[in-house]
């Protein structure tokens, strides 16, 4: 406000409570405190009530202290104590990311130490690389899930399409009832019945449809996902990305992850357990039909 001009009578900046005074009359809206209540008043409003209510919001989060913004620690919550069982978190000291055992357990007593945040990335990082998919390997996995996709797609289409037919036929029949009925071959009650058996079928066939539509792919795009990732997963463990790493070492590790005596150690889960290095010399072998790159 003093950069502009508005200064005090004794040309002296506002001081800031003074400041969130004048903000918080309701004056600028076209309403006045009189006797300690509100009224409504006949002044033409200076600002729209919405601007008025953005200010208070912004006075009272500007009002409150202050916390001391932490700074995150991307191999927090990761690890397991290998002493213990606690989970490893994370500190500065001199200047450096630590990670050590929370030590709440109440039947153990922990003495393992502080491990830097750049030892457990290297080591984090070495089996991460333990567990990546050859390039070769990945592309040939691709071209062989591409095949699988446009076979399911054609088997798809093909059921879909005898469904369809067999709709077709069904809504026939039910106009034949229908004429039936109108024509008085059939009586009411027949024509009811053979109805809701009719459409039933009809409504059976239609979902069919539907959940082999949304289903075709349910494990084809998950399976690219991973073959993509596992193939990248070398290059993740180079890069100074640690929370991108972090994700990666969740995927594969799970909760697996142990951090002793300064060294860390895990076992890698689910379709990532196959990835194991010795296998690596090996060749993919692919299905019918499709021929090597």
């Amino acid at each position: 406000m003093a950069q502009q001009g508005i200064l005090t009578h004794g040309d002296k900046p506002f001081k800031r409570d003074k400041i969130s005074f004048i903000l918080s009359n309701p004056f600028y809206y076209g309403y006045f405190h009189y006797s300690g209540e509100l009224h409504e008043g006949k002044h033409e409003p200076v600002i729209a009530k919405k601007l008025f209510d953005k200010v208070q919001k912004v006075l009272k989060q500007r009002s409150k202290p202050r916390r001391k913004e932490k700074i995150p620690k991307a191999f927090t919550g990761l690890f397991h104590c290998g002493e213990c069982g606690m989970m490893i978190t994370a500190e500065i000291q001199k200047g450096h990311v630590c990670y050590r055992c929370t030590k709440k357990s109440k039947t153990k007593i922990c003495n393992q130490s502080y491990t830097r945040e750049e030892d457990l990335d290297q080591q984090l990082s070495f089996m991460i690389q333990k567990v990546f998919l050859r390039q070769d390997w990945a592309k040939q996995m691709l071209k062989m899930l591409e095949k699988d996709r446009e076979d399911t797609a054609q088997s798809c289409f093909a059921f879909a399409q005898e469904n369809q037919e067999k709709i077709k036929e069904l809504k026939q029949k039910l106009q034949f009832i229908l004429d039936s009925y109108l024509d008085q071959v059939i009586e009411r009650e027949i024509y009811l019945e053979k109805k809701s058996e009719v459409m039933s079928q009809v409504k059976t066939l239609e979902e069919q449809n539907i959940r082999f539509e949304q289903k075709q792919n349910d494990w084809l795009e998950p399976f690219r996902e991973w073959i993509n990732e596992a193939a990248n997963a070398a290059k993740i463990a180079r890069d100074n990305d640690l929370f991108v790493k972090r994700v990666l070492a969740s995927k594969i590790f799970g909760s697996n992850l142990v951090l002793e005596n300064k060294k860390a150690r895990g076992s890698a889960q689910n379709q990532w357990a196959a990835l194991n290095p010795d296998l690596r010399s090996l060749t993919v072998v692919p299905r019918a039909g499709v021929e090597p790159a």
